[in-house]
């Protein structure tokens, strides 16, 4: 049994991934409380207005270490209520959502984490000497060392939680559903939608609520309109059930889950910086994950690179213009721009040669089926999912 199939041993009806997300979400946004009382103490201790307070000071405020510890404590919160859905809600275990094999395979992990380090460090060291101006020397032994026990302990957790939600769970989940008649609409609908209510949050200027709000509405009307598709016989017609047969493959829940963990990106300081072309590299890395788990039949792989990817970045090299702030060997200080090394080589150069080295250290095949065949229901499966 492949990776996204895995899933149909478990209680896989759609709405149980929408509430697993949700107690993700929520636990994740009960782990931020912590850091926000800590920022907004010192705001106004030293005498801030809250009226004034914003974003960037928000994130700024507090010294560098004590920040990076208090954000990666919301990956803690986050995996725990990965941990509540996936066994409460799926009745599934943390395993079964990692690999098809009979256990994790922790040298998958270390071969990939060590492997990718090792030229992360390579790559930037190269960088560093041609282009010496760059960079200053940010090294101080004390912080450092408090940087490396905060680093070494909880980013793997944050990089892993990333990887079991969208290469594992969403991953899975996406498969699933893909099976159920009802998709095609939802995923025309969703295609549909995303561009338009991207622009109205940009154009004007929505906040949170006022999306969610807008997104609420939307919601309701394509409610209406499935009922009244359903009720005219829509899901049986020759239309659906073509489309429907030709999205019941596993490139869609690869580019789905590409597209939202990219899309969970657009936040970060970074895009603000770079500008929105940066968004080809966070889409690109989650295809370039999200297919050597398919390919790997597991996530192995995909959490041994992600780990020494944000890890050794962390301990190296930092920015101002950055999501993470650390007190790292290295600081970046020159003035980014969206070109082509920082987008175009990661994506079409550097990952397409790590898929080939994978491959043959892991003697891939049969690469159509893995990526692009199509995702049946077992027979003896004991659960239906839900139109």
């Amino acid at each position: 049994m492949d990776f996204i199939k895995q899933a149909f041993n478990y209680k896989h009806d759609f709405w149980r991934y929408l509430v697993g997300s949700l107690i993700i979400a929520v636990l994740s946004t009960i782990g931020q409380i912590p850091f926000t009382i800590a920022a907004l103490f010192k705001y106004i201790a030293e005498g801030g207005v809250l009226t004034n307070m914003n974003e960037t000071v928000l994130m700024t405020i507090l010294d560098e270490n004590l920040s990076l510890f208090l954000l990666l404590l919301t990956f803690v919160f986050g995996f725990i209520g990965l941990i509540i859905a996936v066994k409460k809600m799926h009745g599934q275990s943390l395993k079964s959502v990692t690999t098809t094999r009979s256990k994790i395979d922790w040298k998958r992990v270390c071969f990939s984490f060590v492997f990718w380090g090792l030229i992360t460090v390579v790559m930037l060291f190269i960088d560093y000497y041609a282009s010496p101006d760059n960079y200053v020397l940010n090294f101080e032994l004390e912080r450092f060392l408090i940087l490396a026990v905060i680093a070494i302990l909880l980013i793997p957790i944050q990089t892993s939680l990333e990887e079991y939600i969208f290469r594992g769970y969403l991953m899975q989940g996406f498969g699933v559903v893909t099976t159920n008649k009802a998709f095609p609409f939802g995923f025309i609908f969703t295609i549909l939608i995303i561009p338009i209510l991207s622009y109205a949050i940009i154009a004007y200027g929505l906040d949170v609520w006022e999306s969610i709000g807008l997104l609420a509405v939307i919601m309701f009307i394509a409610k209406l309109v499935f009922k009244a598709i359903k009720v005219k016989g829509g899901l049986n017609s020759s239309l659906n059930l073509k489309l429907h047969n030709s999205l019941r493959k596993k490139w869609v829940p690869l580019l789905i889950t590409s597209v939202i963990f990219g899309g969970m990106h657009v936040f970060n300081p970074e895009v603000g910086k770079l500008g929105y072309g940066v968004m080809v590299y966070y889409i690109g890395t989650g295809l370039f994950l999200g297919v050597i788990t398919l390919m790997d039949d597991g996530m192995e792989l995909a959490l041994g690179f992600h780990a020494a990817n944000n890890l050794f970045g962390a301990l190296l090299v930092t920015a101002d213009w950055t999501v993470l702030r650390t007190h790292s060997v290295f600081k970046d200080i020159s003035e980014p721009g969206e070109g082509f090394g920082d987008i175009i080589i990661p994506v079409f150069v550097v990952f397409p040669i790590l898929l080939f080295i994978f491959a043959k250290v892991y003697k891939w095949t049969n690469w159509k089926d893995k990526l692009f065949g199509k995702i049946e229901e077992p027979v003896e499966n004991d659960y239906t999912i839900l139109d």
